[in-house]
């Protein structure tokens, strides 16, 4: 029986965080859970696509747009179960015994975020992102997002958007779980513009995307 899992990873210039995360992966093709790693690139400059090949993934290009690069990504998948992680999360050893026994119960799930800085900004923005996982069942894209490949296409897959993309998945598919394993995410950009700062904005982009406020338009004023 071929192995369950294809995990997707959408990539623009991403070749550093890569060279963290994909090592975390191997214990889940040595347990026999992952049947295939696409990486779904975006016009990638740096070594992103070297670094993807020698590691043996599938490379799927485009244009750059997260949600567009995870259509086409999760389009070239032939396991039973996606998987979609962030370029920077890196899933924390013992992963796979997790997810391996969670795949019995057929329900999407996400996994604990955390991130890779200590404080009391990490600690809030990740609590947060926490208990709105369990409380709302709203997971984000860089807490992984595990799913039953039919559960996903029946939900409409990813739409092509560049922000909130994941969200639209999430509301569509059924109440996604928590799980304990940690996902550790870069904590490279609220250092740069400030936790909490950073924090009110998702939160804020989030709120206005509830509203009805275009993607397109969230993309450009989350850039700026």
């Amino acid at each position: 029986m071929p192995a369950p899992i294809s995990i997707v990873i959408p990539t623009l210039n991403a070749g550093e965080a890569l060279s963290e995360t994909l090592p975390a992966l191997m214990e889940g093709l040595h347990t026999g859970l992952i049947r295939e790693l696409i990486v779904t690139d975006g016009g990638s400059t740096d070594p992103t696509l070297e670094i993807a090949d020698e590691a043996g993934a599938e490379i799927v290009t485009g244009a750059p747009s997260r949600g567009g690069q995870l259509r086409r990504g999760c389009a070239e998948a032939k396991g039973e179960w996606l998987l979609v992680l962030h370029a920077d999360t890196v899933l924390q050893d013992g992963w796979s015994k997790e997810v391996g026994e969670h795949l019995a119960t057929g329900k999407p799930a996400a996994f604990r975020l955390t991130f890779g800085a200590k404080g009391f900004g990490p600690a809030w923005v990740a609590g947060w992102a926490n208990l709105r996982s369990r409380v709302f069942g709203l997971p984000y894209g860089d807490q992984g997002l595990l799913m039953p490949r039919p559960m996903y296409e029946k939900a409409g897959g990813f739409p092509d958007q560049p922000l909130m993309e994941d969200v639209a998945l999430v509301r569509a598919l059924p109440r996604v779980t928590l799980l304990n394993t940690r996902a550790v995410t870069s904590a490279e950009r609220y250092a740069r513009v400030g936790w909490m700062r950073r924090g009110a904005r998702n939160l804020w982009t989030l709120m206005r995307y509830f509203l009805g406020a275009d993607p397109e338009q969230l993309a450009q004023a989350y850039r700026r």
